[in-house]
């Protein structure tokens, strides 16, 4: 089992350690609800080093990144991001990534943690072209500082004014080392992403200096759970609950990131088929005034017929209310639509809403 740098720490402040992608990962340390709060009112900080970084290098990195992702990667340039995703032959989902363009010849992928030996494999047996293809997943270490104040305590920190757009990323020293710091996130607030390597001590330094420069903003250190609750509240995908090799991006909402008339990618063949032929089923938000928590694999139906599962479902600690991601047959997706998910043989009624379901 992997530890990531930052594990002494979540140890020392009690954290509940979980098994995660192959990885001890701290779940949470005080309550989900207080550390999801945090983020949403304030700032908190995730360790994500278990994420997998791979870095596309030489004069053809563009073109095997245009060739594995659907998103067009011709749109980018040095200290610009994109939010992508790679598929199989059959348009199912590898997984979803976010591309930076370091330069013209050079591109990091980061991709999901329970991915990473798969992903990295499979860009490995697509690699037709002159590039190198390099895993740096164990060199980095990884922290997300998210939430609304999250720019005033990079800022105390940093060597330079930040004053990033959404999707882009810099150079810059933070608490004196050099790293990679980007504004992607994964959970709607305006957050910050520190990518660094070194060694535990590097890692102490760098989170000690963070809660320290966050402590007039009463800085929370947040685990998993509230990641997961987070990213829910958004409508974001999580690879292996909402999307996976059995969906394809059509159906999971992910059109926007899906260039069919960009030149051949892996999987543009079935994914015009599915286009042509119409998506046979959607995934969508649900949302209900009930208690009853709805789960991943719980079925959804109208009138006793089943006509989905649910994806992911979580009770939004934003509006206290049951909330969930799940695919349904296409007729039975649009907003406002009336429908059940069924907890213990109960059909508990919802209905389909507008994503986010809380709107930033």
């Amino acid at each position: 089992m992997k530890k990531t740098k930052f594990y002494s720490i979540h140890q020392k402040l009690g954290a509940k350690i979980v098994e995660f992608a192959g990885f001890q990962m701290p779940i949470q340390y005080s309550s989900i609800i207080a550390e999801h709060k945090a983020v949403r009112n304030s700032v908190g900080v995730f360790d994500v080093s278990h994420m997998g970084e791979f870095h596309i290098k030489g004069k053809e990195a563009l073109k095997l990144v245009q060739y594995i992702t659907v998103n067009d990667a011709s749109k980018l340039f040095p200290g610009r991001v994109q939010y992508s995703a790679m598929c199989y032959e059959d348009g199912g989902i590898v997984d979803d990534l976010l591309v930076y363009m370091i330069s013209p010849e050079e591109f990091m992928l980061v991709v999901n943690a329970s991915n990473i030996q798969k992903d990295f494999e499979w860009i490995k047996s697509n690699n037709k072209f002159d590039v190198e293809l390099i895993d740096q997943s164990d060199v980095y270490s990884l922290l997300a500082v998210q939430g609304p104040n999250s720019q005033k305590v990079i800022q105390k920190i940093c060597d330079i004014d930040i004053n990033l757009e959404y999707y882009h990323f810099t150079s810059a020293q933070i608490a004196g080392l050099e790293m990679i710091l980007s504004r992607t996130g994964y959970t709607g607030e305006l957050g910050y992403e520190l990518y660094f390597k070194g060694d535990e001590s590097a890692a102490e330094k760098i989170w000690n200096e963070v809660f320290e420069a966050g402590k007039d903003f009463n800085i929370q250190p947040v685990g998993l759970a509230a990641r997961d609750s987070l990213r829910l509240e958004m409508g974001y995908c999580l690879y292996g609950n909402d999307i996976d090799k059995t969906t394809n991006p059509l159906e999971a909402g992910l059109g926007w990131i899906t260039k069919m008339n960009k030149e051949n990618f892996i999987g543009l063949d079935a994914l015009q088929k599915v286009k042509k032929e119409g998506i046979k089923r959607k995934l969508i938000g649900i949302q209900s005034d009930d208690r009853s928590f709805p789960r991943h694999g719980y079925d959804i139906s109208v009138n006793g017929r089943l006509i989905g599962k649910i994806t992911s479902g979580t009770v939004s600690p934003v509006l206290e209310k049951p909330i969930a991601l799940g695919y349904v047959s296409a007729e039975y997706s649009e907003i406002g639509s009336k429908i059940n998910y069924v907890v213990r043989s109960k059909e508990v009624p919802a209905e389909v809403v507008k994503l986010p379901f809380v709107k930033k």
